[in-house]
């Protein structure tokens, strides 16, 4: 009697749900070679082809879509099965940059759902520099921030670029300053933009100050001001107005996850996590 092998129905899973062996293999902390030898030994044992690779993309077969559905249902009964009758809710504390959670949130927190079913989430949005404290303090078990100068460490997870979003229209009159909407400092992002500004000589204003980049984004949507905001987590219906209003190149920022978490199972769920986020931003 044959039987399936449940880490590789986790490695299917993952290279299914993030479309890469590469991003699977973080999310499981091995290598890209042990996930395909993971996945020929599944398609040898069910004599079917799940998966198909190109350098570009992954993608599922028709019998890999079918046995989708099924492999979940088995990975979430031993999940269960492990678990026991009365399973223990462990907590993970998560503090996220503003700047940072772009459209990456939905979908980490729908995986983190999915691989961590038995995990209650506590998340925190706020400022990088605010939230590495409160990391430093044991308040937090990880983060996701702004690389801040000087700190080392953490793991990478985008490097985004900076643009100063505006409506399509909008335009800096002339002779008049630049006008900003912007979180209130110590904001990284904010202090980027006004070092930018400052060493091109141009003059700004703080036409708005938002207690979030959603209040941010709101006012440069209402064609108040212009925000500087990294284009991956720039919404639809702005534009970067930069060169067409002479503003100077704001820079790049990393994005790093830092993370004092020993517990097996919530470092898995950080693997994902990381993962998940990296597969998002490279799409945006």
């Amino acid at each position: 009697m044959t039987s399936l092998d449940i880490p590789s129905v986790h490695a299917f899973l993952l290279v299914a749900d993030l479309q890469s062996f590469t991003r699977a293999a973080e999310a499981l902390g091995t290598t890209q070679a042990a996930v395909s030898m993971k996945l020929q030994r599944l398609e040898a044992l069910l004599g079917q082809r799940l998966v198909e690779r190109s350098p570009r993309s992954v993608r599922l077969t028709a019998d890999g879509q079918a046995f989708r559905d099924n492999a979940q249902t088995l990975m979430q009964a031993h999940d269960r099965a492990l678990a026991g009758t009365h399973p223990v809710r462990q907590q993970l504390s998560l503090g996220i940059s503003d700047h940072a959670a772009g459209p990456e949130l939905v979908p980490l927190l729908e995986k983190l759902r999915s691989v961590a079913a038995t995990l209650t989430l506590s998340v925190s949005i706020g400022f990088s520099r605010d939230l590495m404290d409160a990391l430093d303090a044991g308040k937090l078990e990880a983060v996701i921030v702004r690389q801040e100068a000087g700190r080392r460490g953490g793991e990478m997870l985008a490097d985004d670029e900076f643009g100063w979003f505006a409506t399509p229209t909008f335009q800096v009159a002339p002779d008049t300053k630049v006008p900003l909407a912007v979180l209130a400092a110590p904001c990284g992002v904010r202090a980027l933009a006004v070092r930018a500004l400052d060493k091109a000589e141009m003059d700004w204003t703080e036409a708005f100050i938002g207690g979030g980049v959603s209040a941010v984004t709101a006012a440069a949507q209402a064609g108040l001001a212009i925000a500087p905001l990294a284009k991956r987590i720039a919404p639809p219906g702005l534009v970067d107005v930069g060169p067409a209003n002479k503003l100077p190149r704001i820079g790049s920022s990393k994005v790093m996850l830092h993370s004092r978490v020993s517990d097996a199972g919530k470092l898995a769920a950080l693997r994902t996590l990381a993962a998940t986020f990296r597969k998002v931003a490279t799409a945006a």
